[in-house]
């Protein structure tokens, strides 16, 4: 299994904006192969940061949802309301 932990810190005041993208991101990405787990989380303390936690079957998996329509098409939308992003992939020890 694998595990994406993809962290964004949002321009100021671009928090709605995000939220309702991702909404149709989350959808969509669920109903992927190899999906196990998707969820998006916000910091209690920082607004405007946000985390996806993710899981997936193995790397193909993940590699198709970075080829998916929906990721490159909302993706392109989300990179334009960000300050910054850290992505970090796990594999089971």
């Amino acid at each position: 299994m694998i595990t994406v932990v993809a962290k964004s810190i949002l321009k100021e005041g671009k928090t709605d904006e995000f939220k309702n993208l991702t909404r149709e991101l989350i959808d969509e990405t669920r109903k992927e192969k190899g999906c196990i787990e998707y969820i998006l989380y916000e910091d209690i303390e920082n607004g405007g940061v946000f985390t996806f936690i993710e899981k997936w079957e193995d790397m193909d998996c993940l590699q198709d949802h970075f080829q998916s329509e929906h990721f490159k098409k909302i993706g392109a939308k989300v990179k334009e309301l960000r300050k910054s992003r850290d992505i970090n992939i796990y594999k089971e020890v």
